[in-house]
């Protein structure tokens, strides 16, 4: 029972009178965990092969990798035994309970001649160095204090208690003094209870703002390698900063978010200390020239996962791939943190939403892509900003909705709808100038009405504004399209898509994708994305236009005149005005790419 303390008392008192003669030595201050599996002896001789082969692999599927994500350095390993250096008793101790608990769980459905427990002992103390090696009473002590824990437990010193008792979330229990073989002076120890939780003292819980909050936490380094704690605190800190552009997040500053970097607290903790309803939390790992970085997006009151990613990259360039994930997570965030809002707005009675409620619940409407839905979207924005008149976004998506009505399902109501737009969106850039929905809505008003270079010019302040924005990147899409620039329009169209692939004007996008490879004689991928989108949206009239032309253009007279054929069982004889008169709803600018899409009608065998 006692052979990893025996070992490594004989080997580090020969070596210690061997540095004496060699003084100085050099020394540091060290957390020192010492383990050992309990009846080793026995285990062997019942079943030799066996328990060597289930020892490794607890080793290598376990406690390694335990060790090397709470940043701790195995010195040696002696037959069933460990010495392993911290930097911090905070990290050895939390090691030491995972490895622990999570050994009893392995455990558990193993006969009892079968199981392998560990005895830990952890000391702080002074360490003689000796190339990659430690010894002295720092290591002598922690060997002392595994051989006085029972199988699957764990023992500390004094002095490492003092450093973690209010750091850990399980109890310890006073052991006293007790004499150890070759240590001076009697040692006071303490043994952790492992099934039992300390109490934690209740936090008083912050308000929650009343738009989205979240907090993005250190990310772990499970690397091993100091080196990467650079690297892991870069990300976080740069996807902090780049969600802090988003005027719709309330986003925690990294000094108060960090201040729970290598502590093990409960999420719904931290969402009641810091006063945010989401957390983001992640670890970098590196392998040779890779890296993985994991990050995931979670309820803190819940607990329940929003979203999550995996990243595996080439370290070629350390700051690219920063940067690279970076706007990746950032990205992701956004539109998960929107769903999540909209359902918990869906939940609640209406009459008890507050105006971001209210908002989100409107969006939820909007979403749906029906006449009924985006008149009730209306009356939810409507709300939201008689409860709170300077709440621009709300104002942005109310214009948005005259919008959508009339190029979506209603085109006869233009002449009424269009000045409600330009009023709210309007309003929304008067409350707030540096608000990217409210240009981007703006911005489709303008070029709606006729206005192009001034809808053109203020898309491209809405993406100066939000580069994150997929309402700025879309916007600044239609406003290149019907101003005259179709081939230009693809890029923030597609980048729209990508920063939100669910926005509820992702139909919009694709129609105007679809007209923007028609307008630049890319027939073939016009046919494309307008037959994705005649899939996904049959109720969708702009489409069948643009598919029409471009199965014209390439000769599929046939399927044009079946596509013909569906729209008018669809929409009708008032189909036909939108023939003659192409996109009455959305005017281009050039007379030219009127001309194209009729050249097109033609081609399908549609006359003027």
């Amino acid at each position: 029972m006692a052979m990893l303390a025996e070992g490594f008392a004989m080997d580090y008192a020969f070596k210690e009178k061997r540095v004496r003669r060699a003084m100085p030595a050099l020394r540091r201050l060290a957390a020192v965990l010492a383990a050992d599996v309990a009846g080793y002896s026995r285990l062997m001789g019942a079943d030799e092969e066996g328990t060597l082969e289930r020892l490794k692999a607890h080793r290598h599927e376990l406690v390694d990798s335990k060790i090397a994500e709470h940043r701790g350095r195995i010195v040696k390993t002696t037959g069933d035994g460990l010495l392993v250096e911290f930097q911090s008793v905070v990290d050895a101790v939390r090691c030491a309970i995972h490895v622990q608990r999570d050994m009893a769980a392995r455990n558990s459905n193993l006969p009892a001649d079968q199981r392998i427990a560990f005895r830990m002992g952890i000391n702080l103390g002074d360490v003689i160095l000796d190339g990659d090696d430690i010894f002295g009473d720092g290591v002598n002590i922690a060997a002392r204090l595994e051989a006085l824990a029972e199988a699957g437990g764990l023992c500390l010193s004094a002095g490492a208690y003092d450093q973690v008792r209010d750091r850990v979330d399980i109890a310890f229990e006073d052991m006293g003094e007790q004499q150890v073989k070759n240590i001076a002076r009697p040692v006071r120890f303490y043994r952790a209870l492992l099934d039992k939780r300390a109490a934690a003292p209740a936090l008083p819980a912050l308000p929650l703002p009343e738009k989205p909050s979240i907090a993005v936490l250190a990310f772990t380094n499970m690397s091993g390698d100091p080196e990467q704690e650079y690297f892991a605190d870069g990300i976080a800190e740069d996807i902090i900063t780049a969600l802090s552009k988003s005027r719709s997040l309330f986003v925690i500053a990294r000094n108060s978010s960090f201040t729970y970097k290598g502590r093990q607290a409960a999420l719904d903790e931290i969402g009641r200390g810091l006063g945010v309803r989401y957390v983001l939390e992640g670890s970098v790992r590196k392998a040779g020239n890779r890296v993985r970085v994991t990050a995931q997006l979670v309820e803190a009151e819940t607990g329940g996962h929003l979203w999550a990613e995996r990243y595996d990259r080439d370290l070629a360039d350390i700051f690219a791939v920063q940067d690279e994930i970076t706007a990746s997570v950032s990205v992701a965030i956004q539109p998960a943190l929107e769903r999540s809002e909209q359902k918990r707005a869906v939940r609640k009675p209406p009459d008890s939403l507050d105006a971001w409620e209210s908002y989100h619940r409107g969006m939820w409407h909007f979403a749906k892509f029906a006449v009924a839905e985006n008149e009730k979207a209306r009356s939810f924005f409507q709300r939201a900003i008689e409860l709170d008149p300077q709440f621009a976004p709300a104002a942005a998506a109310l214009a948005v909705t005259y919008l959508n009505e009339i190029t979506l399902f209603r085109p006869e109501r233009r002449a009424v709808n269009i000045p409600l737009a330009l009023d709210h969106a309007v309003h929304a850039v008067t409350i707030d100038a540096a608000d990217a929905t409210g240009h981007a809505a703006l911005a489709r008003a303008l070029w709606i009405s006729g206005r192009h270079a001034e809808g053109l010019a203020k898309a491209e302040i809405a993406v100066s504004l939000d580069p994150g924005s997929a309402a700025a990147h879309g916007a600044l899409g239609g406003a290149r399209l019907w101003g005259g620039f179709p081939r230009d329009a693809i890029e923030p169209l597609q980048t729209a898509m990508r920063l939100s692939p669910f926005d509820p004007l992702t139909p919009l996008w694709l129609h105007f994708t679809a007209r923007a490879r028609y307008w630049s004689e890319e027939y073939e991928a016009a046919i494309a994305v307008a037959h994705q989108l005649r899939q996904s949206f049959p109720n969708f009239r702009q489409p069948y236009n643009t598919l029409i032309a471009a199965l014209g253009q390439v000769g599929k007279v046939d399927e044009a005149r079946a596509v013909m054929t569906d729209a008018l069982a669809r929409f009708g004889e008032p189909f036909l005005s939108l023939m003659s008169l192409p996109l009455n709803d959305l005017r281009e600018l050039r007379p030219q790419d009127r001309a194209h899409l009729i050249d097109g009608f033609r081609k399908a065998g549609f006359a003027d």
